[in-house]
């Protein structure tokens, strides 16, 4: 949602832009939908960094789980 909403027409017809014109001036910049917009692309990119590392982790898991345990060895 924050990489396309600030360059979709949701953007320029919203509550904060029409009550105060001076912060909707502010928000209408390019500066600004991109700023929204990188914002949206770290905040993808870091979810699907931590479901990759979950889901490696829980096979890995599945491995290590059905093996002995070296320490308990005679």
């Amino acid at each position: 949602m924050l990489v396309v909403t600030p360059w979709s027409s949701f953007w320029d017809h919203n509550y904060f832009s029409d009550l105060l014109p001076a912060l909707g001036a502010i928000l209408d910049t390019a500066a600004v939908r991109g700023a929204v917009s990188g914002i949206g692309v770290v905040t993808a990119i870091a979810g699907v960094v931590e479901l990759t590392g979950l889901f490696l982790r829980t096979g890995r898991a599945d491995d290590v789980a059905g093996r002995p345990d070296p320490s308990m060895e005679p």
